[in-house]
């Protein structure tokens, strides 16, 4: 049986990992990844828009979508030729990332519960932690992505060519970051963190131990 002990920066590694996992997913479903700042308040009466990667929203008392009080939101689809290709790159990174999360914890806790049961299976072992730590890495990668291009957007205040039915100006007076952004931060370095810890596994080869191979 492997010590216990040589598995502790792999638990950390794995809840470490499943922080990173829920904080990617909470920032994927936030509309607030740029907080627009628009001059004209006919249509967006609070000045304030949020485009987010699968739609934008702003509150507005002339246009109410169906379930809210007081905000109007439209949801990007396929078809919307001006929306940049950055933001369907982004919904598809984010999903990667997602599933890739899911898969390096499943990994991982497959390979920890051989160790905290005594199976000293040094191959299906080391290799469950290998396969976490690239999908972790590989997750925290896909997260990178949009995040940094959403950063470099908002950094150079990047507009967007809406269509007529988003009701949304074509360029806003400033823009800032919104509240997905250092979510998708933390996830990233959590992620990035976790996979380190999962490739730094060493069986370790004592005299009393039995390997399976």
């Amino acid at each position: 049986m492997p010590p216990l002990s040589t598995s502790h920066l792999q638990l950390a590694a794995f809840a470490l990992g499943t922080i990173g996992w829920i904080l990617c997913t909470i920032s994927m479903g936030l509309v607030e990844w740029r907080v627009w700042h628009v001059d004209n308040t006919t249509v967006i009466s609070s000045g304030i828009a949020w485009v987010g990667i699968w739609k934008v929203c702003f509150i507005s008392y002339l246009h109410v979508s169906s379930g809210y009080k007081e905000q109007f939101c439209h949801k990007f689809s396929g078809y919307d030729s001006s929306i940049p290709h950055e933001i369907y790159v982004a919904q598809g990174l984010l999903l990667i990332a997602m599933v890739m999360g899911l898969l390096g914890l499943t990994a991982t806790v497959f390979a920890l519960r051989n160790i905290y049961m005594g199976i000293s299976h040094k191959t299906l072992i080391t290799h469950f932690f290998l396969l976490g730590g690239f999908f972790y890495i590989f997750a925290g990668l896909c997260v990178l992505v949009p995040v940094s291009w959403n950063f470099y957007s908002i950094a150079h205040n990047q507009s967007i060519a809406f269509p007529p039915s988003y009701y949304m100006p074509s360029s806003p007076t400033a823009q800032e970051v919104g509240a997905a952004i250092p979510i998708g931060i933390i996830a990233v370095i959590l992620l990035l963190l976790s996979g380190t810890f999962s490739l730094s596994y060493r069986f370790p080869i004592t005299t009393n131990t039995v390997l399976k191979s």
